[in-house]
């Protein structure tokens, strides 16, 4: 046991190290405590100074640690106490940057118990703060004396008065001391998974100064003491159980900032990346790397690489509000048309990604949940969700239009903001979710009309269509030399996966695709190292195409674009530059990222009626020119009103056909503003307008 052990040697060899290397960090702590309680300790500064004693220091943590803080405050109780006579001196000595051995969560075992290990996760909760006696002050009800026990892990608690020898000791909660404690939980990284493993967690206990410290949706790197603890007791379980949960001692923890830190790229890895960035088929390789057992669909994969690398990070506004970089990109297809692909292939292909489907996720789910807090004291407590856990990757939301509202709602802050705000069960607390979103969705019916505009059929929210930078129409079009191909592709396909034994595409296409692992690697390397800056030329090229486009609009009588749109344009030319590992904007980048928004808006937002591109098909569900109709049979019908008191719909029907609409149209018109309630029957075949001033 550690009481059993001499530490002294150890006291002595610490008392020398501080003296050697630490006496400037030292005498900050003194000027700063108790505002600053802990000195930290770099692994690698005391390795360095002795590895038997760095060594011993992962074995037995609890000893080393007891040695490390006997001497620093034995060596500075004096001269602290001179200069602040009063004020008991108990700081903590903390080791930071441990050895990396690459340890996962899920491989923590009982080889580990009682040793001071590192592990990286994210955080996922956190729990109230609660109060553990430090020194419990005993008082005997019999005779008045006091007896104080530091209640360290093996401390026994007295049960006889020292003084009488009777059982009359009662703790003196006034008297005695205690210290903030809190539990956490962190889970494994979602990039340091190997396919479809499930993601690992692991309780956390932080004491004194490093309460608070942990957010949900941090990355962090905990350097802790495995210890066992008997699980809670539940109704039907035996007391006596033998079999123990787990939980990490918190000794240190350090926030890990950069993107993407886990996926390591060794020198060679660097030398294949910058020579893959000079390749002049580099972003016809990129784009065919990805969901390559889908064939065609080109403009998407070329989006969904784009979205792999995103923006440049760390922009803010004058306000100091941040600027989005991350793109955000809508699949809307028939059935059998391949979206889940892509999302599943986004997913293995991002460094850090995550995959959920709207049939079974909810609002929470997403965002964050309040949970009972069964650690504790049953409080309610926060844990993260999904959006948040992929926070600095990619999340793929499939079905996205069986969302129910309500939860989908929860959404808007996380796409514009990129951060979750929570008001729950009393607790009030925000979360970072800086993830790019890759949502799948069906049209309204089922599949698209070929006779309605396509943006006419998605039946989701304006307020979210908005919020997306890109929204593909993937239609299922019969075609006989386009479905022969495709056939061909994937029969040989599937005829050269089984020859090989593997589940490769075809030979003809790998020359022209990257190997997957080494593309995480790349996009990695990009995201961590590149940041590019808009040209002039590049900037002139956006502000040309999005006035152009407004200007031309304007004379028609349509909004074709939004300034919001703008922001989406910039993060296209930033991500093409950073494929290829550059750091300036080019034109080519920003003409990449004007061809795929006109291509999109083409597809989606142009009126077939008059050939123009108009916003308000994805604002409102229909083109202007449908608005104008509308409205021009209101004005008709309240013109009629006031001269004749009800309005025969054969007649309204037949004013409408002369202001450029058939018969039909006029009809459908008013039947809609019938059931909308904007006009309504007062007899058989006549209407009245509904009187809104009311």
């Amino acid at each position: 046991m550690a009481s059993e052990i001499d530490i002294s040697p150890y006291v002595d060899k610490f008392e020398e190290y501080y003296s050697v290397a630490l006496q400037e960090k030292i005498n900050k702590l003194l000027s700063e405590y108790p505002v600053q309680k802990s000195l930290y300790v770099d692994y690698e500064d005391l390795e360095r100074f002795d590895r038997d004693l760095a060594d011993l220091l992962v074995k037995q943590p609890d000893v080393m640690i007891n040695a490390a803080q006997q001497a620093l405050v034995g060596s500075q109780e004096v001269s602290y106490a001179t200069a602040h006579p009063g004020v008991q001196f108990e700081p903590h000595v903390r080791f930071t940057n441990m050895p990396e051995t690459g340890l996962l969560i899920q491989d923590i075992s009982s080889r580990n118990i009682r040793e001071l290990i590192a592990v990286k996760g994210v955080v996922t909760k956190r729990g109230p703060v609660m109060h553990r006696v430090n020194v419990a002050v005993y008082k005997c009800q019999m005779c008045d004396a006091t007896t104080k026990v530091l209640m360290t892990k093996n401390a026994q608690v007295p049960q006889v008065c020292a003084e009488c020898k009777r059982r009359a000791l009662k703790l003196e909660e006034d008297s005695s001391y205690f210290v903030d404690i809190q539990h956490a939980e962190m889970q494994e990284l979602l990039e340091r998974l190997k396919g479809g493993t499930p993601a690992a967690a692991i309780e956390l206990w932080v004491e004194d100064d490093l309460v608070n410290k942990l957010t949900p949706g941090e990355t962090i790197t905990i350097a802790g003491i495995m210890r066992l603890r008997l699980p809670q007791k539940n109704k039907g379980k035996s007391e006596n159980s033998q079999i123990y949960t787990r939980y990490l001692e918190v000794v240190s923890a350090t926030k890990t900032m950069k993107e993407f830190e886990e996926i390591e790229t060794t020198k060679d890895d660097e030398v294949q990346i910058k020579e893959l960035a000079t390749d002049p088929q580099l972003y016809e390789k990129v784009r065919d790397s990805i969901a390559q057992g889908i064939y065609g669909h080109n403009e998407v994969k070329e989006a969904l690489s784009l979205q792999l690398f995103g923006g440049t990070s760390g922009k803010f506004m004058a306000g100091g509000a941040p600027i989005r970089d991350d793109m955000h990109v809508l699949l809307i297809g028939d059935p059998g048309s391949a979206k889940t692909r892509f999302l599943q292939s986004m997913q293995m292909l991002a460094p850090k990604g995550i995959y959920v489907s709207g049939k079974s996720v909810t609002g929470v789910g997403l965002t964050a949940s309040a949970e009972k807090d069964e650690m504790g004291d049953g409080g309610w407590t926060l844990k993260a969700g999904a959006l948040v856990i992929a926070s600095g990757g990619i999340a793929g939301v499939d079905e996205f239009d069986k969302i129910d509202d309500n939860e989908r709602a929860a959404m808007h802050e996380v796409m514009e903001s990129q951060q979750v705000s929570v008001a729950k069960a009393g607790i009030v607390a925000r979360f970072k979710a800086k993830t790019a979103i890759l949502a799948a969705a069906n049209p309204k019916f089922g599949r698209f009309d070929q006779n309605k505009l396509p943006g006419q059929q998605f039946d989701i929210p304006p307020t979210i269509l908005s919020r997306f930078d890109l929204i593909f129409p993937i239609l299922d079009v019969m075609d006989r030399e386009k479905d022969s191909t495709l056939a061909t592709y994937i029969l040989n396909m599937h005829q050269s996966s089984a020859k090989t034994t593997t589940a490769k595409a075809p030979p003809a296409e790998q020359a022209n695709m990257i190997d997957p692992v080494f593309l995480r690697k790349y996009v990695a390397y990009a995201r961590q190292n590149v940041r590019p800056i808009l040209s002039d030329e590049a900037m002139e090229k956006i502000r040309e195409f999005y006035v152009e486009l407004r200007s031309r609009g304007k004379a028609d009588g349509a909004v074709p674009i939004t300034p919001r749109a703008i922001e989406g344009l910039i993060r296209m030319s930033e991500a093409s530059a950073k494929i290829r590992l550059s750091n300036v904007v080019e034109t080519a980048d920003a003409e990449r990222a004007i061809r795929l928004t006109t291509y999109v808006l083409d597809k989606v937002s142009r009126d077939r009626e008059t050939g123009r591109i108009d916003a308000d098909i994805l604002a409102t569900g229909r083109p202007k020119s449908a608005v104008d109709k509308i409205n021009t049979v209101l004005d008709l019908a309240r013109k009629m009103q006031v001269e004749m008191g009800a309005v025969e719909i054969r007649k309204l029907v037949e004013a409408a056909v002369g202001h450029n609409m058939d018969e039909i149209t006029a009809q459908r018109i008013v039947d809609d503003l019938i059931y909308k309630g904007e006009l309504y029957k007062v007899k058989p075949g006549f209407v009245k307008i509904v009187d809104q001033s009311g």
